[in-house]
């Protein structure tokens, strides 16, 4: 019966969009998804043409730590640790909603996240990135890559090329998640143009969404980290994303430890609605 109750509901959602990258919304403080219907449900609404479509569905839930907890699920139903661009949004949906104040923390699998929501920008400070390894050498095609890697929520490579415009970015992104140097979870796949002292240009590859986003938070975070570890640029760092939006990257490093970190931002309010069950059974 419970089934069937859940499946007979209009849930109510909002649209957001941070840089390009769309997420569905849903106030879930009082559960109504049952854990074994959450993947099913994220990948029929996250469907696009079919449903609402989406890069990600993301559920704010109650904490007893934090202003709220979030759950993020990638278009495929996976669940991941951490994403920049969803995280803002979060921040800002939970401030509109009267969830949270302004500065806000929430909870999250990789660890307790801090924002300052500011109008339509949202500052964003990361958890502390971990499994940092520089100038990695593996094999794709018969062709020796040289890679660098960091997690910064999520596992990001990072490869830096003269020109990016051009690049087939599914095809050797895809090539690069699934290498087995980084099985068995895979990888997410940035390529990097340095355009200045203090600004990039970033295309990435998802895990999970299994595409060419037009933009990635933890990945433009991971991107101008391992740029500044290797002295490209220097904090601040203005990155373009696909989408063609300028997000800002704050970081102090001191002996290629990283301390403080921050990620900022626009993010959008695009439409809210119901859900009908057409839509997600």
């Amino acid at each position: 019966m419970a089934n069937e109750q859940e499946f007979e509901m209009k849930i109510p959602f909002t649209k957001m969009s941070g840089s390009g990258n769309d997420f569905i919304l849903i106030d879930h403080r009082s559960p109504f998804l049952s854990e074994d219907r959450i993947k099913e449900f994220t990948r029929k609404v996250c469907r696009r043409r079919f449903s609402v479509g989406a890069d990600g569905l993301i559920l704010i839930e109650n904490s007893t730590r934090a202003d709220f907890r979030w759950r993020f699920f990638n278009a495929d139903g996976s669940e991941a640790e951490m994403c920049g661009n969803g995280g803002r949004c979060a921040a800002r949906f939970a401030f509109v909603k009267g969830i949270a104040p302004a500065q806000l923390q929430f909870e999250t699998l990789a660890g307790m996240i801090h924002a300052q929501v500011e109008g339509k920008r949202v500052k964003l400070e990361m958890p502390k990135p971990h499994d940092l390894k520089m100038d990695e050498r593996i094999f794709i095609e018969g062709k020796e890559l040289t890679i660098s890697r960091i997690n910064t929520g999520v596992p990001h490579a990072v490869l830096f090329l003269k020109e990016i415009d051009e690049m087939e970015v599914v095809e050797m992104g895809r090539a690069i998640r699934f290498h087995p140097h980084y099985a068995p979870s895979g990888v997410n796949a940035n390529f990097v143009k340095v355009e200045g002292d203090s600004s990039l240009s970033v295309r990435t590859y998802e895990r999970g969404v299994e595409d060419e986003t037009l933009a990635c938070g933890t990945g433009v975070v991971a991107s101008a980290l391992i740029s500044a570890i290797k002295g490209f640029v220097k904090s601040p760092v203005s990155v373009r994303t696909r989408g063609g939006e300028i997000l800002n990257v704050y970081f102090e490093i001191e002996r290629d430890q990283i301390k403080r970190l921050f990620f900022e931002g626009e993010v959008h309010i695009v439409y809210e609605g119901e859900i009908w069950e057409e839509a997600y059974l």
